[in-house]
C-alpha cells in the first residue's frame, strides 16, 4: 500500500493495482519484457491485478511466477465487469491501467485511472475518463515506482 500525498489536488491512498492485459502489458498475448522486470517490484507496493478477456487464451502461461491476481472476464459485457471488479476491491484503494474502449469506466471508477497509448492506440472514451495518459506502458508502471513523477503530474 502507498500513500501519495498530492499538493492541492489529494491524497492517495492506494493498495490494488488492476492491469488490463492485452493492449496495456502485452501485445498479441505475450507479456512485454518490460513489463516483466518491473511487476516484482511493483508486487512489493501494490496487490496487482490483472484483468482480462484472455483473447489469445495465453494469460496464465504468461503470468505463472508473478505474485498477481489473474481474473479472467467471464461475461459479453467487459466494460461493466471491469467496473465491478473496480468496485468489489474498493475503488477508493485501486489504480486502473488500460487502453481499450472496456477499460473506459473502469478507469472512471478507480481512485486513479491511467490511460496508456501503446502500441494499439487508445480508445478516446478511455483516454477521456482516465486522470493520467502515458505513452506506454512503462512510463504509466515508472509513476507508480517513482511517485514524484505522479505528484508532479497531478498537483495543482
Amino acid at each position: 500500500m502507498q500513500t501519495i500525498d498530492i499538493p492541492y489536488y489529494q491524497s492517495l491512498t492506494l493498495q490494488h493495482l488492476v492491469l488490463d492485459y492485452n493492449g496495456t502489458i502485452a501485445l498479441d498475448g505475450k507479456l512485454k519484457d518490460t513489463v516483466k522486470a518491473l511487476l516484482p517490484k511493483l508486487s512489493e507496493h501494490y496487490t496487482i491485478h490483472i484483468i482480462t478477456a484472455d483473447t489469445f487464451g495465453s494469460v496464465k502461461a504468461q503470468m505463472a511466477g508473478f505474485h498477481v491476481i489473474v481474473r479472467v472476464l467471464q461475461t459479453n459485457n467487459h466494460t461493466s465487469e471491469k467496473a465491478a471488479y473496480i468496485d468489489s476491491l474498493d475503488k477508493t484503494l485501486c489504480i486502473a491501467v488500460g487502453n481499450g474502449n472496456n477499460d473506459s469506466q473502469m478507469l472512471q471508477n478507480a481512485m486513479l485511472g491511467i490511460a496508456v497509448v501503446g502500441d494499439e492506440g487508445c480508445a478516446t472514451a478511455t483516454l477521456l475518463k482516465s486522470n493520467i495518459s502515458c505513452n506506454n506502458i512503462e512510463d504509466a508502471l515508472m509513476l507508480l515506482l517513482n511517485k514524484k513523477r505522479l505528484i508532479a503530474t497531478l498537483r495543482k
